[in-house]
């Protein structure tokens, strides 16, 4: 492999060569045969009604709960919407989405970052943190495979937050693309399957389990707030669309979505195992937790490696990666978020030797 063609661990997408081409095509042959009226109209802004009806099935819940978008991204920003107002207080994992951060501060609210470690949310920082009289709108959690860290949510914790939640008031948006993305270990139940007071917003996409270009997310919420950010839909786009919402239909009712897991899981499942041997052998004083599924492994380096200078230096070397600091209100100067879903496992040890090069002329 030469050093111009560039290795990427930017990027949370998968590789070409995991997605179902195939299938996808033969799945849009389905969706325009089987309703080409529903498939060509505008539609309604809940989203194709046939898919939004798998997934209230997928979840146990009804469909008008369900509002499906234009990748969960969206739900996201229909929800920040809805429930933040400007000054409001919002709590977020320390790290988190570059994006969430982003979003929720461009609407005013006030962020609040509360610790990740190995299992997750560290609930008893939160609950300091509520008990310290600060009263969140909402928190935003990754359960799953968190972006950028990589962790899970632990069972424990999960009960723990939906306490706190019904304890001082807030929603606890449980925004999920990556669950069905597990290559080790037991799935958890999600925190909506286990809510009893209606506390939880649940948000998920096809994205990772189909492919981005769908761009087909949704959000599980109560009926209510569904019907008011479904208005807010109507006058913003009418309906999302159609065509790419009935060709994933087409691809999940004919069972092709649970072919489509266990082959995105099994290839990176080795690309994350690649990743960490790589890591170990060329990077000294890395420090990481192995992610269970997702798409993330974040890396803690050494105190005098600067990941401000690292990145050019990559650059140069012919490998990207994202530094820790756009994940932070403060810190990860020391930190960066490695992508090994877009990597072929022939890139990955390729790609970690380039990285260690640059971090060895950064600290030289």
């Amino acid at each position: 492999m030469t050093a111009e063609q560039l290795i990427s661990f930017a990027r949370g997408a998968p590789s070409l060569d995991i997605v179902d081409i195939e299938g996808l095509k033969a799945a849009a042959v389905r969706a325009f045969d089987a309703d080409p009226a529903g498939v060509t109209a505008y539609g309604t802004s809940v989203g194709y009604v046939p898919l939004r009806k798998w997934i209230a099935e997928k979840h146990g819940v009804t469909p008008e709960q369900v509002l499906v978008t234009n990748g969960s991204l969206q739900a996201d920003a229909f929800l920040f919407d809805h429930l933040v107002k400007a000054g409001e207080a919002v709590v977020v994992e320390r790290p988190t989405y570059d994006r969430t951060l982003l979003n929720l501060q461009n609407l005013g609210g006030k962020v609040h970052q509360v610790t990740l470690d190995a299992d997750g949310i560290d609930t008893a920082e939160l609950r300091r943190l509520l008990e310290s009289g600060v009263r969140p709108t909402l928190a935003h959690i990754i359960p799953n495979y968190q972006n950028p860290a990589g962790v899970t949510l632990s069972l424990e914790r999960r009960r723990e937050l939906l306490a706190l939640a019904s304890e001082f008031g807030f929603t606890i948006f449980e925004d999920d693309p990556y669950a069905d993305i597990r290559f080790r270990g037991e799935a958890l139940p999600s925190m909506l399957s286990m809510d009893t007071e209606g506390v939880v917003v649940h948000a998920s996409s096809f994205t990772k389990t189909v492919c981005p270009g769908v761009r087909v997310g949704y959000l599980v919420g109560p009926a209510a707030m569904i019907a008011a950010i479904a208005k807010r839909a109507t006058n913003l786009y009418i309906s999302p669309g159609m065509v790419s919402e009935a060709i994933v239909h087409q691809f999940c009712v004919s069972g092709d979505i649970d072919r489509s897991i266990a082959t995105v899981s099994a290839a990176l499942g080795e690309r994350a195992r690649v990743l960490a041997e790589s890591l170990r052998r060329h990077i000294p004083g890395v420090r990481f937790t192995e992610p269970d599924g997702g798409y993330f492994l974040w890396i803690d380096l050494p105190e005098d490696v600067d990941v401000a200078k690292v990145l050019p230096a990559a650059a140069e070397r012919g490998v990207a990666v994202v530094k820790g600091t756009d994940f932070l209100l403060e810190g990860g100067d020391h930190s960066l978020r490695l992508a090994f879903s877009a990597v072929t496992v022939d890139q990955i040890d390729e790609g970690v030797r380039r990285l260690a090069a640059a971090i060895d002329a950064v600290r030289g």
